[in-house]
């Protein structure tokens, strides 16, 4: 697969610049798909500060958004693919899943010299969509947009929106909905799933090539490490034990912590039926089809670890050529990834309570706390955002107990915290600054979300889908015009299921 081959002038010329690496690989890892052109495609969402971050020509893509983002108009040397990957899906083992409803147009190099992939969510069928329409519907895409947007702003990696397109075209699920294609960008596409599709055919070949490429793009600081395929899954393993951390720090729950959707990047991915707790019970679960509840919101850490188990599992065969020697190495290197996780969470959660330093009894302070918000059916963002107005005047206690079903109950914890942040060197005006950089006014709110949805999907009108987007830039911020979306939904207001995307 080749690209064409244009004038030096006119090249410099288009608004992407593709630079394409994956194509290069063979045959077998992905399949060449030129999206389906779609009736009478409108931009209704174009990410400008991401796409000159990306060194694209924002003002020719705006322009021309429409017709790009859409698949209709394919540029000067985009090569579109779809993946080739497998998956566990809810523990149970698919050996061909692949991109069903994406495109990967091509792989740009931004400005600080990072390659980047861009996808087409919703762009029409591939040989991979198991007799799927291969298109989204807006509800699905708007969801996408507004969580990676606000999580990139929370300052949890993850991929990002680069533009969102209204097709003119009904999507039929239980209902009939109109249809929309998302744009999207990553560090890359490969999955822990990529690896177990080249497995599960016993292609040896296939995943050395495709673990030397996963070095060189995403961890060329292990490339000359004596045994580069034990450095990659430890390395891989700790990303995603970092990443689970930050999750919990903000009440998030993926949802669908399937093989397909865990990047070997480190990024969060695919926002279908994710949510953020509103009333803390660690264990939450929103998605409509995780009926047991094994990616609810305190067993993500645990998944996180079977899925390296599994990544572990592919390399074994490159890690050593004798089978027990390999699966010593990475039993080890999954169980350092619990100890990587405990030690991430724990760091984050003393920053979220304002201590600086370590104490042995951190840990029971933290979870005691925890407990009393389960018990209390406290909101996990508020009271951790109302702590940290405490931690500079006793003002703001009647407020912070105001979280609680019975506020006489905060009074015991708040009096050990008192004491424990006594001994802390921070000034209290030092310490509430810190808390506040990580103890978020605003989330996305699912009741929020769903609202914005309602609105575009039903009248056409995306104004609160924008309004939620410009407070979610700052959710750090205190922002007086926006007070309203860092409060709770009211009992009506509750969201109790989300849905997959597809």
């Amino acid at each position: 697969m080749s690209s064409p081959l244009h004038d030096k002038a006119v090249f410099n010329a288009l608004p992407i610049l593709f630079d394409n690496s994956y194509v290069q690989l063979p045959p077998q890892f992905f399949v060449e798909q030129v999206p389906v052109p779609v009736a009478a495609p409108r931009l209704i969402k174009f990410n400008t500060t991401l796409a000159r971050d990306l060194g694209l020509d924002a003002d020719a893509l705006e322009r021309d958004g429409a017709a790009i983002f859409s698949g209709n108009k394919l540029l000067p040397g985009s090569q579109p693919i779809a993946m080739a990957y497998a998956g566990h899906q809810f523990g149970g083992f698919v050996p061909q899943l692949g991109d069903g409803r994406a495109i990967l147009l091509g792989e740009v190099v931004d400005d600080r010299g990072r390659r980047r992939d861009i996808q087409l969510k919703g762009s029409g069928p591939t040989p991979f969509s198991r007799r799927g329409d291969g298109r989204a519907a807006l509800g699905p895409v708007l969801r996408e947009y507004i969580v990676s947007e606000a999580m990139h702003a929370l300052g949890i990696p993850t991929t990002r929106a680069l533009a969102a397109v209204t097709t003119g075209e009904p999507v039929y699920r239980e209902e009939v909905l109109p249809g929309a294609i998302f744009t999207r960008v990553a560090a890359s596409h490969i999955r822990v799933g990529t690896f177990q599709y080249f497995a599960a055919r016993g292609d040896k070949d296939s995943l050395r090539i495709l673990a030397d490429y996963v070095v060189d793009r995403h961890y060329p600081e292990i490339k000359d490490r004596g045994n580069r395929y034990l450095a990659l899954l430890e390395a891989v393993a700790d990303r995603q034990a970092a990443l689970i951390a930050r999750w919990l720090h903000i009440g998030f729950i993926h949802g669908v912590m399937n093989t397909d959707n865990m990047t070997i990047s480190g990024e969060t991915i695919d926002y279908g039926p994710c949510a953020f707790v509103d009333t803390y019970h660690s264990a939450t679960v929103f998605s409509s089809i995780d009926h047991h509840g094994r990616y609810a919101y305190a067993n993500q850490p645990a998944i996180g670890q079977w899925n390296i188990a599994r990544l572990g599992e592919t390399l074994l065969s490159l890690i050593d050529p004798s089978l027990d020697t390999a699966v010593d190495l990475a039993n080890a290197v999954i169980k350092a990834y619990g100890e990587r996780f405990q030690t991430d969470w724990l760091v984050g959660m003393r920053a979220k309570l304002g201590l600086a330093t370590e104490e042995g009894d951190d840990l029971d302070l933290i979870q005691a706390l925890l407990a009393l918000m389960q018990q209390q059916e406290a909101d996990f963002t508020l009271t951790f955002r109302r702590l940290s107005d405490l931690a500079e005047t006793d003002d703001s206690e009647a407020t912070f107990a105001a979280s609680f079903k019975d506020p006489d109950s905060a009074a015991p914890w708040l009096a050990r915290w008192r004491e424990r942040v006594k001994r802390e060197p921070q000034f209290p005006i030092d310490r509430t600054r810190a808390m506040r950089q990580v103890n978020p006014a605003f989330i996305p709110r699912n009741h929020r979300i769903e609202q914005a949805i309602e609105a575009a999907v039903e009248d056409g009108d995306f104004s609160l889908f924008e309004a939620l987007l410009t407070v979610l830039a700052k959710p750090y911020e205190d922002q007086p015009a926006f007070a309203p979306y860092a409060d709770p939904p009211q009992p009506a207001e509750r969201v109790v299921h989300t849905f997959c995307g597809t």
